[in-house]
This record gives structure tokens, C-alpha cells and sequence, in this order.
């Protein structure tokens, strides 16, 4: 029942979208195909969804190279984070000056200058804890299956293609519209936040990181010169205020004292601080009954 309902509502807006190429009956026998198609493709193909499209996505920007310092620098902060639930990671630099980070299903992290600029090591490293925490629950694979539901229908396609290349750049490009348009839930947002603070922790990272990066993220929001370049991440990333407030809480429950931000950093890592809770708390992270969820981060043995 669920899928039919699913159908009539791509059905729906099919028929109010003057732009989708569908326009005989047997492509839209094919889209109502696709629609049930997108609900039980498997990980492995959106993994591959993901790679094609971050091939698109790649050569629509500017890679930094190896012996860039910004490319060094974010190397340095992730030095040891290269497989998470079997899904190798990579990562690069692009120069742009949009404050923004994103990690797609097939395991690509990407950085841009602008953030990097922004934002000291500790902050760094919780953003894109922030972002890994996305891919740990799930919430990046839903965010694909969910837009590949919709663009397939468009083009009638029944099935992801697993054969490199083969979806078009016009499929892709509506692909990336669709991911822009579906915005991560305030619960997605509250659990990848969650799981920055637990991934700072488990690391020595200052746990105020992500509650430091936040602020950094309002404090841009303020300035008319970055409004156009935090547009795409504060329109994906709502509630700030709100995110920050709950770090904190987490940070003031788990018994930890309020640090003061370090100075960006473009030489060497300033992860390797390490950030004790006050003696005596007696707390164990449940104080307020938040508990950062638990994950699998792991740093990748040899």
C-alpha cells in the first residue's frame, strides 16, 4: 500500500511538472516501475549511484592537489580515518570559498576551502564527524534513494545501471537539484551532531569542536559578505542555534568545562589535545538523559 501510495504521488508530480520528459503512456508505465524500483534498490547501488555521481561532481570543481597546504592540512586532520564500516574514505580539498563539507555513500569526503578557512583543526575534524555520522546512520543512502525515487521517474528509468557511466549528465545534474532540495531532517541533524561530539571524544578533540563550528557557522550568517557563501550549508543544516544549545547541554552533562576556540591553523594538527571531564562530575554522558549515539568509527588498523 505504501509503495502504491508512493506511486500516485510521483504520479502527481509528473503530471504538475511541465519540465519531466515523460509524455506517452508507456514511459509512464516505466516511471511507476522506477518508483517501486527506487524503494528496494540495494546499498551497493547507491554506493555505485554515489560514485558516478561524485565523478559529475568532482569535475564540476576545483580539486587542490596532494602537495597543496590545504589538501596537507585536512590529510593531517583525518590522518587516521580511512575505512568506517568497511566503506574506504577518501578525501579532498575543493578551492571555493563556500563554507560547506559533504560526505557521499561511496565513501568520498569533501572539504571546501572556504570552511577550512573558517574553521580550526578541532572544528574541522567535528564537521566532518558531522558529516561521517550522516553515512553511519544511514542518512545519506535514504537521501539518494529518495532523490534517485523522484529523477528516475522523470526519465523513466526502472533500475539504477551499475555500469559506470552509465547514467546521463542531465540525469545526474537533476540528481544533485533533487539532493539539494531534500534537506536533512532536524532529528537526522540532532543524530549526526551526536555523533561528532562521541567521535570527538573517542579522539581527544576538544567535545565543545562541534559546538565551536556551529557558532562559527552564526557568527558568519551575520556578515553580508558570507551570506552567499553559508547559503548552501545553512539551508541544509537548519537550526543552528538550537544544535549548538544541544551540543552544549551534551558538553555541560557529560562534565565537561567550556573551552575557548584555538586560532585556525594551517600547519600542523591541533587534534592531539586532549580534553578531560571536570574531577569529581560524576557524570557518564547521562546526565541530562542525552547520550551521544553509539557508532562504529574506527581508524584504520596498519
Amino acid at each position: 500500500m505504501k509503495k502504491l501510495a508512493l506511486i500516485c504521488a510521483v504520479a502527481l508530480a509528473m503530471a504538475s511538472c511541465s519540465s519531466l520528459k515523460i509524455v506517452d503512456s508507456n514511459a509512464a508505465v516505466n516511471a511507476g516501475a522506477a518508483a517501486v524500483q527506487a524503494l528496494t534498490i540495494s546499498d551497493a547501488q547507491v554506493a555505485q549511484l554515489c560514485s558516478q555521481y561524485m565523478v559529475e561532481t568532482d569535475g564540476q570543481n576545483t580539486i587542490l592537489p596532494a602537495d597543496n597546504s590545504y589538501t596537507q592540512r585536512l590529510n593531517r586532520i583525518m590522518a587516521r580515518f580511512h575505512n568506517i564500516n568497511n566503506l574506504n574514505l577518501n578525501y579532498k580539498v575543493y578551492q571555493s570559498n563556500t563554507v560547506n563539507a559533504f560526505a557521499s555513500g561511496d565513501g568520498s569526503v569533501r572539504v571546501y576551502t572556504g570552511l577550512m578557512d573558517a574553521m580550526n583543526d578541532d572544528e574541522v575534524f567535528a564537521v566532518i564527524g558531522h558529516e561521517l555520522g550522516h553515512l553511519i546512520n544511514k542518512d545519506v543512502r535514504d537521501a539518494y534513494r529518495a532523490a534517485y525515487l523522484v529523477v528516475a521517474a522523470r526519465y523513466g528509468i526502472a533500475a539504477v545501471n551499475t555500469t559506470a557511466g552509465a547514467l546521463s549528465t542531465g540525469f545526474l545534474g537533476d540528481l544533485g537539484q533533487q539532493l539539494a532540495e531534500n534537506a536533512y531532517s532536524r532529528k537526522q541533524e540532532t543524530q549526526a551532531d551526536e555523533t561528532a561530539f562521541q567521535f570527538c571524544i573517542q579522539n581527544g578533540v576538544d567535545p565543545y569542536a562541534m559546538y565551536h563550528a556551529l557558532n562559527v557557522l552564526i557568527q558568519l550568517s551575520g556578515q553580508t559578505t558570507q551570506q552567499g557563501k553559508l547559503q548552501e550549508l545553512l539551508s541544509t543544516h537548519p537550526d543552528t542555534y538550537k544544535r549548538a544549545a544541544h551540543i552544549k547541554q551534551m558538553c555541560e552533562a557529560a562534565g565537561y568545562s567550556m573551552t575557548t576556540p584555538k586560532a585556525n591553523s594551517t600547519g600542523s594538527s591541533n587534534n592531539n589535545n586532549t580534553v578531560s571531564p571536570k574531577p569529581n562530575s560524576g557524570s557518564n554522558n547521562s546526565g541530562s538523559g542525552v547520550k551521544p549515539k553509539k557508532t562504529s568509527i574506527t581508524p584504520k588498523k596498519g
